[in-house]
């Protein structure tokens, strides 16, 4: 009788260990499957953009996400000569949207863009600001008499900035209105300053006035003032998720994008 029970104990033993066995041979490698599985659809592009492309990118981001549920896209917004410099220095980024020539050619002649994998995208207008209910500034010449401040994005940072001291040197004002300059990092700052009363007058992108409801559009730069106002996009080469990239890239070619775009007050090619 004894002897029976034994048998019996260790005949459940070996029972009970084949089959927890045979149940981690199932699960494990499938858990571990899985996991590989949901990893490899998940993938996130960083894109580096001007400042004033934020209100217009993120109604952009989301469609994108929606329609590509596999794809993150991450956004650095600023100033572009500052973008441009995070990415000549290395800066993990797979798509750069400027809003200057200049700073975008900069990494095509580095090599860090591909003229193929970039082109001219949008367009934008200069304007002067006020906040809301100012009443003495009309026009360009009356800050040279009528404020006290005026704020531009630092020219050599800011494409914004850079076109608006092209203007005002265009107007022959730039000299009488330097020492009343107060410079930003970016569009955005710019139009802080005017929101807030920090200053009396500052000069933006059309595009960046008419998000806010705080300060009135005086007047539009004469584009013969200043250089053209563009904005390439392009495709950093050594992006490790270049096809993700690129078709990133070409959904912002599209109608769908594009007239996102225009809503917003950009012109496009």
């Amino acid at each position: 009788m004894q002897n029976r029970f034994k048998f019996t104990s260790i005949f459940l033993f070996l029972l009970i260990f084949v089959v927890a066995c045979s149940n981690h041979e199932q699960s494990g490698p499938s858990s571990d499957n899985q996991q590989t599985t949901s990893e490899s659809k998940d993938e996130k592009l960083t894109i580096s953009a001007a400042a004033s492309l934020k209100d217009a990118m993120d109604v952009i981001q989301h469609t994108y996400e929606e329609e590509h549920p596999t794809i993150t896209l991450q956004f650095n917004f600023g100033a572009s000569g500052s973008l441009q410099q995070q990415i000549s220095q290395g800066a993990p980024v797979d798509l750069f949207f400027s809003a200057a020539e200049d700073k975008f050619d900069l990494l095509v002649d580095e090599g860090m863009i591909a003229k193929e994998d970039g082109m001219d995208l949008l367009g934008n207008e200069l304007v002067l600001v006020v906040p809301k209910g100012s009443q003495s500034i009309k026009g360009f010449e009356d800050v040279v008499t009528k404020a006290d401040k005026i704020s531009i994005g630092t020219p050599e940072t800011v494409p914004a900035g850079k076109y608006a001291k092209e203007s005002l040197e265009k107007l022959g004002i730039w000299k009488d209105i330097e020492p009343k300059v107060v410079f930003a990092k970016d569009v955005r700052q710019v139009l802080s300053y005017v929101e807030t009363g920090n200053v009396d007058a500052g000069i933006v992108y059309k595009t960046d006035a008419s998000v806010s409801n705080k300060i009135e559009i005086v007047t539009s730069a004469d584009p013969a003032t200043h250089s053209p106002i563009i904005y390439p996009v392009g495709i950093i080469k050594d992006s490790e998720h270049y096809e993700a990239a690129k078709e990133f890239y070409e959904y912002l070619q599209s109608d769908e994008a594009l007239k996102v775009f225009e809503n917003y007050g950009f012109t496009t090619k």
